[in-house]
């Protein structure tokens, strides 16, 4: 079918061609274009867009078009300057508005992209998906208690909307509010990751309610895989270690969870000694601590003394390539 459609406008683009003067028009131009578009030919698709351009008829929808084609080849500062330009000449176009805002998130303008988002639920509020869009980049502005209001706004959308939810969810644990606990255990009532479960349970331990902590660190440990990609059992293990320390220190598992964490690739030794300093781990616990954090300097300096000697032997043998073969080998 494609080949058929291409065969089409192969034709079609002669035809136009061979025409004289003005004959064609700018919505045929856009037609072959868009049709470009459609079987991926992008370079194609751009230069018969480009000439619908020239016409006023057919400027925006040209300008917007050009615009999902540089992203779709994540040429995404150009995506941007499209969708922008058509928002100088109407800054209420819904469409320009979202792909701008989208856009603006892969530059990584996120101060730019929060503009485009509140603008864009100031025209069309009800839309639960720009409402998550503008929240995702509040909280990565660090404005959670922002965030939270605006998805306060789509409330009857939480309950199917996923994403929205556990982005709920995160927003209110940011804040170290006690509400995130029962928006986490909405989320995972309807499915499982080790990750939120993880989250979960460090709003349960930020409110002190350490058994069920240790009991979603427990399950979150089991339902890490191989393929688990956003969450480090080392990490989770550290979590569970740090729990069972502070909720019975007399339970050596603590200690032995913390080593377990360490040999599984745990070396935040900042989280480490901040920890040891809380006060909320004493004794003997706390020297095992200690010298659990020195055995992990230990580790770290010969890790950063062997990268340096690596470093010096390969500068060593450029070294003699260089003075055996001062041309580097060029003819």
């Amino acid at each position: 079918m494609k080949k058929l459609l291409l065969s089409a406008l192969i034709i079609f683009a002669a035809i136009i061609y061979s025409c004289a003067g003005n004959a064609a028009s700018a919505q045929e131009y856009f037609s072959i274009g868009m049709a470009y578009f459609e079987l991926g030919k992008y370079e194609e698709a751009e230069r018969w867009l480009n000439r619908a351009r020239q016409s006023d008829r057919t400027m925006t929808a040209s300008q917007y078009n050009l615009g999902r084609l540089a992203f779709e080849r994540q040429r995404y500062s150009e995506a941007a300057k499209y969708f922008e330009d058509i928002l100088k000449i109407d800054p209420n176009n819904v469409l320009a508005l979202r792909a701008a805002a989208y856009t603006r998130i892969k530059t990584g303008d996120i101060d730019i992209a929060q503009r485009h988002y509140s603008r864009l639920l100031e025209l069309v509020p009800e839309n639960a998906d720009d409402g998550y869009n503008h929240a995702l980049v509040l909280y990565a502005m660090e404005r959670y208690d922002d965030a939270e209001q605006v998805l306060e706004k789509y409330r009857h959308s939480l309950r199917d909307n996923r994403d929205l939810l556990l982005l709920y969810a995160r927003t209110q644990s940011a804040q170290n509010k006690v509400e995130a606990i029962d928006t986490f255990s909405s989320w995972l009532a309807e499915g499982s990751d080790p990750k939120v479960r993880y989250e979960y349970a460090l709003a349960l331990e930020y409110n002190e309610l350490y058994a069920r902590a240790l009991e979603e660190l427990r399950k979150a440990i089991t339902e890490v895989t191989s393929t688990t990609e956003n969450i480090k059992i080392s990490a989770i293990r550290f979590a569970l270690a740090r729990v069972l320390l502070i909720a019975d220190g007399d339970n050596p598992e603590g200690i032995t969870e913390m080593r377990s964490a360490v040999e599984e690739g745990f070396n935040d030794i900042d989280a480490l000694e901040k920890l040891i300093e809380s006060g909320k781990v004493t004794g003997a616990n706390r020297e095992s601590l200690r010298d659990i954090a020195s055995g992990m300097r230990r580790t770290e300096a010969q890790r950063i003394e062997a990268e340096e000697a690596q470093k010096s032997e390969e500068e060593k043998a450029e070294e003699n390539v260089l003075e055996t073969d001062p041309e580097g080998g060029s003819q």
